[in-house]
């Protein structure tokens, strides 16, 4: 059709106005400065037509000043319910929201095209606009249908409400000027209505449904609502209207499509009870976000991304600015894509705008701020652009108008001089949306390369032995033959053939690039046999090898590691779930302390009830776990000094302790409630760290040595609870539940193995003993290697008050004044217990905890030192690690010159070789040759000491 040149539109609108203003008797009244409609007609045939219909909808917004500010939160929804007032039926309903629809409409393009509102404004208030539309609709429907049939209750006589969820740009509040609303009904649960005439809930609420899209969509005389689209329902237009959450349910979680899961990202809950919202929000997440990073879903976004790319080629695509090329659909899928793959563990980004999502991506660099720029920018300009075709006719349109006059427009309402002008610009935008498309899951590492490896060929289901032999020789294979054979072993394994097709294709992929990374490290046999076992135990789980496929900064993490150290190959066959630290190097090489420790503890356990404490102890794993796997990346790559690798294990041990601590007082309390007599106390209990735990010195594999008190010395004393027991009966089930959740073996392994021996009376005592009877045995009962044991304890977690009495008992019970012949004695008796039974030194191999000048005679010695002197130099029950004792020792000098740094010396080595060989899982026994000069040093300063030992 023929479009009308601008200046003649505007000239008929003028007479019309005029004629409008005499037919409504509005001659007189104060309305917006002509030059100013002009601008809005210019833009808006719409809006025109609509100040030419209903004048009194103009004056109403100038006089109320709803043209010139923004709507304050609840004010549209107050303004709709005036309205609504009063309205008795369906009929009286339509008219009354189509009359407010085309005012607020109005306004909004008034505000837009006039340069009053920011684009977050209009689609904010768009979106606003149809919530209350439907929230209002449904209030009343419901109502009049209750009137009817009664209320719908579920068996436990529980009112049920029609929960009505928007989708898409509704979900978002990203509505644009003439948006269909995607809509999808449910209710939670089935039952009957309690009226004389009770129907099904179904009934009900199918009913209700097909009232509010028709009271919503329905074309009268005053035009329509919205239109609704119901077809992104279960089932899409042959599933029932509305449908209960344990069918969406079984529906998302066994049938649905990928494309749903993209779909239910946007998905939000305009209506319906708090609660009832809750529930279905934390089923539609289960099915949306997987508890991992979901590179599995890669595969299916590619083939959206490939439909997407075919629809660019159809005949208008390239005018059409949201489903053409650069358009707004391919900066929604980019961010979509992030969330469903990321989304799962990285919670902030389960949200819906898609320009808090852009950011978000750039914030944790994901995506580079050069591209979260030119998405946003693009994407506003996209939108904006949108706006004005729409705000047009009001109709439901994306493509640039063909004609000279309508562009011209564009540009125009636009801000721009000409359509040249403005055409350079949006091609700008556009070109870099969809340069930031192609490259979104591109994914060349997923692809066979042009030119493969020789290393390939050993991968397959008949390689040829000759030709591999020779490319495992030249790739530097220790022992080809046998590489090979393993391979092949592997590859023909009933497990492996056993695989799903797309598992095997995944597995196909994969073992071509581990072969080759493999020999990129020295020897690429043991740790090609290492990545063979790891990929054995995860090659079930297609998730984790879509990771290594999808990302190849994983993959050559994962190897780097593996190939020194067995023990991160054991930790990652135990708890899979950790190959997900080696997608960031810099938070992988960047092991975290105390504060931030606690605060990633604290983001795990959120979303887990007080009361699953099973899935609670799994996540403690997880957490304790990935932070140990970060500190022994760092300490491979040297990214952390060696003799701070302790102080890392140790406050992650230290964290989860407090954390065991606070789980278990928090059940025993509910159950039992708080123990009395606790006076100025909190708990009442308190863990202390023994041995490499209170010397931080915890090693990868370390146990934790340790010991509980309470502070309730009362006889008698019982809980407050309904399920009342007596105070130590309470405190020796806290014990045994942090135990429980330290040692019980999970699907993830254990949290940490516990020693309880060093308490009073070792195995034969309470495990959670008082702090009076702690103090009694202290002074009264301990042996001199129980006084040595509490040179190295510290308090780990509990009751600040109990903490603050254990370590005034520890300075009194380590300054007591000792005979020192006797203190010699005992040393050296236990000392050679030790090391009868557990040295296991040799000619040729030295035990370097156990023998002779090892580890033990250094913290002995120390140990021995503190009991001597620090009845005359009490500041030496300050310290508990070896490190900081020694300089105490120097500077008192309570060692002959020099003697303390020779130690330290001596321990550094010890230590540094104790770590290398548990990331090899390797024991205590080394080669006794390299460490002569250490192991002299260590012996005759025992000598000078402690004295020698009997031949």
């Amino acid at each position: 059709m023929h479009e009308e040149p601008a200046a003649q539109r505007l000239d008929h609108y003028r007479s019309a106005w005029r004629d409008a203003l005499g037919a409504a008797d509005l001659g007189d009244a104060s309305f917006p400065a002509v030059e100013h409609l002009e601008r809005i007609w210019s833009a808006s045939d719409f809006a025109a037509k609509t100040c030419l219909r209903h004048p009194d909808m103009l004056l109403e917004l100038h006089r109320s000043g709803l043209l010139d500010h923004a709507l304050d939160s609840g004010e549209m929804s107050a303004l709709l319910a005036e309205r609504l007032d009063g309205v008795g039926d369906e009929a009286a309903l339509e008219l009354a929201l189509r009359r407010f629809r085309q005012l607020q409409m109005l306004r909004i393009v008034w505000r837009d095209i006039g340069g009053r509102a920011s684009l977050d404004e209009t689609l904010e208030d768009l979106s606003e606009l149809a919530d209350i539309c439907i929230r209002q609709s449904v209030d009343k429907l419901y109502a009049w249908a209750v009137e009817k049939s009664g209320v719908p209750r579920d068996a436990d006589g529980q009112a049920q409400r029609l929960i009505v969820l928007g989708m898409g740009k509704l979900g978002a509040r990203e509505l644009n000027l003439s948006s269909d609303i995607d809509l999808i009904f449910c209710f939670p649960e089935h039952g009957r209505t309690d009226g004389a005439r009770p129907i099904e809930n179904e009934q009900f609420f199918t009913r209700l449904g097909r009232q509010l899209v028709n009271v919503l969509s329905k074309q009268t005389a005053e035009g329509f609502v919205f239109r609704v689209d119901m077809r992104l329902r279960p089932f899409g237009d042959s599933g029932p209207l509305v449908v209960t959450y344990g069918a969406m349910e079984h529906y998302y979680h066994s049938q649905a499509r990928d494309w749903e899961r993209y779909a239910m990202v946007k998905a939000r809950a305009i209506t319906g009870e708090a609660e009832d919202i809750d529930t279905l929000m934390q089923m539609l997440r289960g099915f949306v976000y997987r508890r991992y990073i979901d590179f599995g879903v890669i595969e299916s976004i590619r083939d959206m991304k490939r439909m997407i790319e075919r629809e660019l080629h159809k005949k208008g695509m390239d005018a059409n600015i949201k489903l053409g090329q650069g358009g707004i659909r391919e900066i929604e899928f980019i961010g979509q894509a992030f969330q469903l793959v990321r989304g799962g563990r990285e919670k902030d980004l389960q949200i819906r705008p898609i320009q808090e999502v852009l950011r978000l991506l750039g914030e944790r660099e994901i995506l580079p701020s050069f591209a979260v720029r030119e998405l946003l920018d693009g994407y506003r300009f996209l939108r904006m652009t949108e706006n004005r075709l729409q705000a047009w006719k009001d109709e439901q349109t994306h493509r640039i108008p063909d004609s000279a006059i309508g562009r011209q427009r564009l540009a125009t309402s636009m801000g721009f001089d000409d359509w040249p002008q403005f055409e350079r610009v949006l091609d700008r935008h556009r070109r870099h949306v969809h340069e930031q498309f192609g490259s979104v899951f591109a994914a060349p590492q997923a692809e066979r390369p042009e030119k493969e490896s020789p290393l390939a060929a050993v991968w397959g289901p008949n390689p040829k032995a000759d030709l591999c032999i020779v490319a495992l020789t030249d790739a530097g294979f220790e022992d080809p033959e046998s590489t090979l054979n393993r391979v092949k072993t592997f590859h023909d394994s009933s497990s492996a053939k056993a695989l799903p097709t797309r598992g095997r294709a995944k597995l196909d992929q994969l073992m071509p690039s581990l072969i080759e990374a493999a020999a990129q490290h020295p020897q690429p046999s043991v740790t090609l046999q290492r990545l063979l076992d790891l990929i054995a135990a995860i090659m079930r789980r297609t998730a984790y090898m879509d990771l290594l496929v999808e990302n190849p900064l994983a993959l050559s993490q994962l190897v780097r590691l593996v190939s020194e150290s067995s023990w991160v190959v054991s930790q990652l066959i135990r708890q899979p779930l950790l190959l997900d630290e080696l997608l960031d190097p810099r938070r992988l090489y960047s092991p975290l302390r105390r504060e931030d420790l606690k605060g990633e503890l604290r983001t795990l356990l959120d979303s887990v009830a007080d009361d699953d404490l099973e899935q609670e102890m799994e996540r403690l794993r997880q957490f304790a776990q990935g932070n140990r796997l970060r500190v022994a990346a760092a300490d491979i790559v040297g990214a952390i000094p060696l003799m701070v690798v302790s102080d890392y294990l140790t406050e992650i041990a230290e964290v989860t302790l407090q954390q065991v601590q606070k789980s278990a007082w928090r059940d025993l309390s509910r159950k039992h409630g708080r123990p009395g007599e606790l006076k100025e106390m909190d708990s009442g209990f308190a863990v202390i760290g023994y041995g490499k735990l209170g010397g931080i010195e915890l090693g990868y594999a370390s146990d934790l040595d340790l010991v509980f008190l309470h502070g309730s010395d009362q006889l008698n004393a019982m809980t407050d609870g309904k399920r009342s027991v007596a105070n130590d009966v309470f405190y020796v089930r806290m014990g045994q539940r942090v135990v429980h959740m330290l040692t019980t073996r999970m699907p993830s392994g254990l949290l940490y193995e516990a020693d309880m021996r060093l308490r009073p009376n070792g195995n034969a005592g309470q495990l959670v003993v008082s702090l009076g009877a702690f103090e009694r045995y202290q002074r009264n009962d301990a042996w001199t290697w129980e006084h040595q044991a509490l040179v190295r304890a510290r308090p780990v977690a509990g009751d600040p008050a109990v903490i603050a009495r254990f370590g005034a008992i520890r300075h009194q019970i380590l300054c007591l004044e000792r005979d020192h012949d006797k203190l010699l004695a005992d040393v050296r008796t236990m000392r050679q217990k030790m090391r009868a039974s557990l040295d296991r030194s040799n000619a040729d191999d030295f035990h370097i905890k156990q023998g002779v000048g090892g580890l033990v005679d250094i913290e002995f010695i120390v140990q021995y030192a503190v009991l001597r002197w620090a009845h005359q130099y009490p500041d030496l029950t300050e310290w508990t690690d070896n490190a900081r004792l020694l300089e105490r020792l120097s500077k008192h000098s309570l060692l002959p010159q020099g003697m303390a740094d020779q130690l330290w010396n001596a321990y550094q080595v010890y230590r540094g070789i104790v770590h290398r060989r548990a990331l090899q899982e390797e024991g205590s026994s080394v080669p006794a040759e390299p460490l002569v000069e250490e192991r002299a040093m260590v012996t005759d300063i025992w000598n000078r000491v402690i004295g020698p030992e009997p031949a």
